[in-house]
């Protein structure tokens, strides 16, 4: 019974807590949903699908992260855990239009 306690101290654990996944569309120049709420606290995966010809740069000053993501394709960002607040993104070649805002709750 001991070989088998101190054997089991060195297998490795798996975290059970996931990256909490939520999804971004770009069409037409806009981000949809252009308000996406989140966990506050938690890991996020966000994926980013460009339904537009033309490239897209995801970029947010407050998260840190900026991603290109080509035209008809989809690209990933990690971000957090996150304070509960919000955190502004833009899609840096057309900023005028492609906007949104992630909220931590």
């Amino acid at each position: 019974m001991r070989r088998l306690i101190i054997a089991l101290m060195f297998v490795p654990t798996v975290s059970a807590a996931a990256d909490a996944e939520f999804r971004l569309s770009i069409r037409e120049h806009r981000f949809e949903p252009n308000e996406l709420r989140v966990p506050a606290g938690k890991r996020i995966r966000l994926t980013i699908v460009n339904q537009d010809a033309a490239a897209e740069e995801f970029e947010s000053y407050e998260l840190h992260r900026e991603k290109l993501i080509p035209g008809n394709s989809s690209g990933t960002v990690y971000i957090g855990p996150l304070e509960p607040g919000r955190y502004p993104f833009f899609g840096d070649f057309h900023p005028e239009t492609t906007t949104g805002v992630i909220i931590a709750e």
